[in-house]
């Protein structure tokens, strides 16, 4: 496991995820007040990217590495949600429902790195 890289991958994503939501959040909210759609989607888009960038280097056991690079991420959003969100306590539009956050993100997280690993492990060859 390559402990640096995920760690750095984890608070990129958590960095940009965090930007995005509150740039983009306000425009969404307005059109569609009682829906929270923007924070999974910026979730998956930036998830996904920093997984593939993470996986692309790792050679064996990619689905282990997925979920255990996707479990370094959790842990890296849920602690920076504790550090600048919840102790000091900002309002921020991913803090309102905090639970469902870290459940939904979860899911998400671990879904996308896991899947990527089994990617990563197939031989594709397109023609």
């Amino acid at each position: 496991m390559k402990l640096k890289l995920a760690i750095i991958c984890g608070i990129l994503i958590w960095i940009i995820s965090s930007v995005f939501t509150e740039v983009f959040n306000p425009i969404f909210n307005s059109n569609l007040p009682h829906v929270n759609i923007i924070v999974p989607i910026i979730t998956i888009i930036v998830t996904g990217f920093f997984g593939i960038i993470y996986i692309r280097n790792i050679e064996t056991n990619e689905v282990v590495e997925g979920i255990l690079v996707g479990i370094i991420f959790v842990i890296i959003d849920i602690i920076l949600d504790l550090i600048v969100f919840i102790l000091p306590q900002l309002q921020n539009s991913i803090i309102g429902d905090y639970p469902m956050h870290i459940i939904s993100m979860t899911v998400l997280t671990l879904s996308i790195t896991t899947f990527l690993g089994y990617l990563a492990q197939m031989n594709i060859d397109l023609k």
